[in-house]
Order: C-alpha cells, then sequence, then structure tokens
C-alpha cells in the first residue's frame, strides 16, 4: 500500500496504564499515584493536539508529563510521534525506545514503533515489532497491527506474508477498508488483476472519494482486464478531479 495516514488509522496512542515510579524517589505511594494520574491527562492532551497537528503545544503537553513522571512509558510513545511527524527521527526513535524499556509489553508502543521502522526504509525490522504487538491478548486493535505487518511486509518484498496479514485483518475487522486497498494493490503487484478488482470494489462500496492514486490504480486494473469501458469511467474521473496530479500526468502519457 502506498499511502497511510498515520495518526487516527494506525495508531492507538495512549495505553492508559502508568508505569513505577523512578528509582531513586522516596515519595509516598498516593503522591507517586497523583503525580502518574497528572502524567496521564497531559499525555492525553498531548495526543489531541498531536491529531490536530498543533505539534508544538503537544510537546507542551508531553514535558509538563514527563515533569511530573518521568517514568510514564505513554509519555515518551506519543512524543516519539510528534518528532517522527517533525522528522527528528533521532529522537523518535529514541523516545519509542525509551517507552518500551519502561514498559515492553505495551502493544501501542510496538506498533508505532514498527511503524515508525517501516516508514523509514526499515521494513524488515518492523515486522517483528507487530508480532510482538499481537502477543498480547489485551490488545483491542490487533487490525491495525495486522494491516501494518501486511503493508510493511509488501514494502519488504514479501507478499506472501503480506496477503496473510492482512487476510487477517479483515478477519478481525470485516470490511476494513485500508486493508481491503491494500489487499487491491498487491493483488495488482502480483498479477491478480482479478482479485485486485473484487477487493478494490469492495473498498469503493466504503469510501466517500477516491484519491489521484486509487483512481489510477483502478484504471491499470481495468486496462489489464481488457475493460475498457470502465477503464475510460476511472480516467474521466480521474482527469475531472485531479488535473495537475501526477497520476493523471503518468496516465496522459500513457504508462
Amino acid at each position: 500500500m502506498k499511502k497511510f495516514v498515520i495518526p487516527a488509522l494506525l495508531l492507538t496512542l495512549l495505553s492508559g496504564c502508568g508505569t513505577p515510579p523512578g528509582g531513586g524517589s522516596q515519595a509516598p505511594v498516593q503522591n507517586n499515584s497523583r503525580a502518574t494520574s497528572s502524567a496521564k491527562v497531559h499525555t492525553e492532551l498531548a495526543g489531541m493536539y498531536y491529531e490536530r497537528s498543533q505539534l508544538g503545544i503537544a510537546l507542551g503537553e508531553i514535558a509538563a508529563a514527563l515533569q511530573a513522571d518521568r517514568n510514564y512509558a505513554p509519555a515518551y510513545n506519543v512524543r516519539g510521534l510528534i518528532h517522527m511527524a517533525l522528522r527528528e527521527d533521532k529522537e523518535a526513535e529514541e523516545d519509542f525506545k525509551q517507552s518500551l524499556q519502561l514498559e515492553k509489553g505495551d502493544s501501542d508502543a510496538h506498533n508505532n514503533y514498527g511503524w515508525f521502522l517501516c516508514q523509514r526504509d526499515r521494513a524488515k525490522e518492523s515486522i517483528p515489532h507487530f508480532m510482538a504487538a499481537l502477543k498480547n491478548p489485551l490488545y483491542t486493535t490487533p487490525e491495525r497491527a495486522y494491516l501494518n505487518a501486511g503493508v510493511c511486509s509488501q514494502k519488504a518484498g514479501q507478499l506472501k506474508d503480506a496477503e496473510e496479514f492482512l487476510q487477517r485483518a479483515l478477519l478481525v475487522q470485516p470490511g476494513n477498508p485500508q486493508a481491503l486497498l491494500a489487499l487491491a494493490e498487491l493483488g495488482f503487484a502480483n498479477g491478480d488483476y482479478l482479485a485486485a478488482k473484487k477487493y478494490f470494489a469492495t473498498y469503493v462500496e466504503r469510501s466517500e472519494e477516491l484519491t489521484a492514486g486509487q483512481l489510477w490504480l483502478a484504471v491499470r486494473i481495468e486496462r489489464k482486464l481488457g475493460d475498457r469501458n470502465a477503464a475510460a469511467s476511472y480516467a474521466v474521473q480521474l482527469r475531472k478531479r485531479y488535473p495537475e496530479a501526477r497520476e493523471t500526468q503518468l496516465m496522459m502519457q500513457g504508462e
């Protein structure tokens, strides 16, 4: 799958559970609980600002969270996402690793770190993190890890594994549009154009508007199947909606 919206689609930002207090802290248990509660609130606010792309404010909330409890693992997880969005890769990786060091079984942190690695052309390194996320029987959104594992396996050239992971995503969440689109792209890459058309058609039923990339995929699928009318219909939509898009230029050039 070529494009993915990370924040809302693939990531559960917060695990909602605290972490042990700092090693040198002598504060009473009640104060530690209060500090962790404060860290949780600030981290949740940071997640909200992150989703709104207000990254500076989000970083400020994370700073407040870590001031309250420097060992609150989800704060590092969310800060890793913020640094990732800012293309501050060294800082992002350090934060994801710190989150997992504090809470090694956190499925959300494994999923997010895996996606980071995949997006930084380290797809093979990402798969074990998705698998680690899925080992947790209490993980509430396993379809996200399966979806990411499928997308990243395809990116790594592991097409058989990619299909298996994407099919599992559909088993967990039938009709998942991102999994359907990923399977359509995978089918096209594998030369299985009938499967690509089937998955794409089901995806269209669950989509409000197609992007230029998706319309271009549809044009190519129909061309391969020899359906000129369907290809022409998608081509008209692509030219009309996205006249300046790269995909439109590729289509006009006959590629």
